[in-house]
């Protein structure tokens, strides 16, 4: 099982298209669940994240392997993303990843991870993000599973 819990909801049809697109594909290698939660606004930054955090750790079970996205996390290519989620779901059974809201995520939040992870050290805004993660885990299991997809 895979979850992905993601501060702030997606309103652009054509992102939620997209969005519905990998979850259908996906659902021939796993069950996949997206949790949103509110996004705090334009409030203080710390303020924002702490409440984005407490909401976010909600959804947070024991059992789950907790990637969280982070500009400072460490860079996967392809092939290793794929092997991080398949030894995750073997040794674990369930990978919740985190997207942050504009600030980022909690202290709290970035302690409690199993793996930091980063796709860029550029800022991505975070509804496109959702469909770079959901394509990535698409092409992960492609890999895993030696089919063809687009290079």
């Amino acid at each position: 099982m895979i979850k992905i819990i993601t501060v702030g909801s997606i309103k652009e049809k054509y992102l939620i298209d997209a969005i519905e697109e990998y979850k259908k594909r996906l659902t021939r290698y796993t069950n996949i669940e997206i949790i949103e939660v509110k996004d705090e606004g334009l409030v203080e930054p710390e303020k924002a994240m702490k409440l984005e955090g407490e909401k976010i750790k909600k959804h947070i079970s024991s059992k789950d392997y907790l990637i969280t996205l982070e500009i400072e996390g460490k860079q996967l290519n392809s092939k290793e993303f794929s092997e991080k989620i398949e030894n995750a779901l073997m040794e674990n059974g369930n990978i919740a990843f985190v997207i942050g809201g504009s600030y980022g995520l909690s202290e709290e939040i970035k302690e409690m991870s199993n793996y930091k992870l980063s796709f860029s050290k550029m800022t991505f805004p975070h509804q496109l993000f959702r469909v770079i993660l959901l394509e990535q885990i698409y092409r992960g299991f492609k890999i895993k599973n030696n089919e063809s997809y687009h290079k």
